[in-house]
């Protein structure tokens, strides 16, 4: 929808489909490798010399290309790939990657909100499920200081039961934590916009939204030490964690809370990162993506 919205600005006519319906296409545009691949080999059969925008996720990366060979194939058929962040280069084949394109996601902004003294309040946003490592944040809590005002508010549906079993038993037992379950997207920026910081503690992700999000917005993330974190927050950011060790989180988080100097540097570094998330330099990597391809 995203790209959508910057395409007809660009003066294109633009049709969202889950496969390529057959229609008479100049540019085909397919998210994610493996499940489009069907839809990239019958368009690519039909016209030869029309071009083919792969975008592919993290899932692709991560996931798929290691067991789905079509991936790979996807690849190699289109005629740009396009990665969401920076980190996810390494994973391209070498032969693939003078046709490889970093495009950021952009987001479209709230403002911060004033932060609260007497708590320091941290957000953890994402639907949960066991990728997400969605409870490292609230394993992290019986590690804190006594004196730390650490309050968490984790926001996300329940992807399945024992989730659900499991985010109602750490509210009931944990003063500091609060599920609050899936909010609209807008009450969620504003939850986020009022947070001293967020955690995203994933094993896997492609390059989560919502880090784009807090990018935008201004607010420090907390993130698992992954690549795709790595991608969007930059090699040299200050906020990782190693993945899945809640001991280490809550000193990380803790060091957050008690240091300022600390807290300043993660937001210093956010700061950086926050032209690459604008809606008009993705507008403008776009743009010239197309001009690259069409004549």
């Amino acid at each position: 929808m995203r790209w959508q919205g910057f395409l007809k600005k660009l003066g294109h006519q633009v049709e969202i489909s889950n496969r390529w319906s057959g229609k008479n296409t100049d540019v085909l545009i397919a998210l994610h490798a493996y499940r489009s691949h069907a839809s990239i080999v019958q368009f690519r059969k039909l016209y030869f010399n029309r071009p083919i925008i792969l975008i592919i996720t993290g899932t692709d990366v991560y996931r798929d290309m290691a067991s789905h060979s079509e991936v790979l194939k996807s690849m190699e058929m289109a005629d740009a790939i396009v990665v969401l962040q920076s980190a996810a280069l390494t994973m391209i084949p070498k032969h693939l990657q003078t046709k490889t394109h970093v495009i950021y996601q952009s987001t479209k902004s709230v403002k911060r909100k004033t932060l609260l003294m007497k708590s320091f309040l941290i957000s953890v946003i994402g639907h949960l499920r066991p990728e997400k490592d969605p409870f490292c944040t609230a394993e992290s809590l019986k590690y804190l200081r006594p004196e730390s005002k650490i309050q968490v508010l984790h926001l996300g549906k329940a992807m399945s039961l024992d989730m659900k079993s499991l985010a109602k038993a750490y509210s009931k037992e944990l003063k500091n934590y609060q599920w609050l379950d899936e909010l609209s997207h807008p009450e969620t920026l504003q939850q986020l916009s009022r947070s001293h910081l967020m955690v995203i503690s994933s094993l896997m992700e492609g390059g989560a939204h919502v880090v784009t999000e807090a990018i935008a917005i201004g607010v420090p993330v907390i993130a698992s030490d992954i690549p795709g974190n790595h991608g969007l927050l930059g090699d040299d950011y200050p906020g990782y964690y190693p993945v899945g060790d809640a001991k280490a989180l809550a000193l990380i988080l803790q060091k957050a809370e008690m240091h300022s100097s600390f807290y300043k540097s993660l937001e210093a570094h956010i700061k950086k990162r926050q032209r690459y998330v604008q809606p008009e330099f993705e507008l403008n990597s776009i743009k010239a993506l197309l001009n690259r391809l069409i004549k």
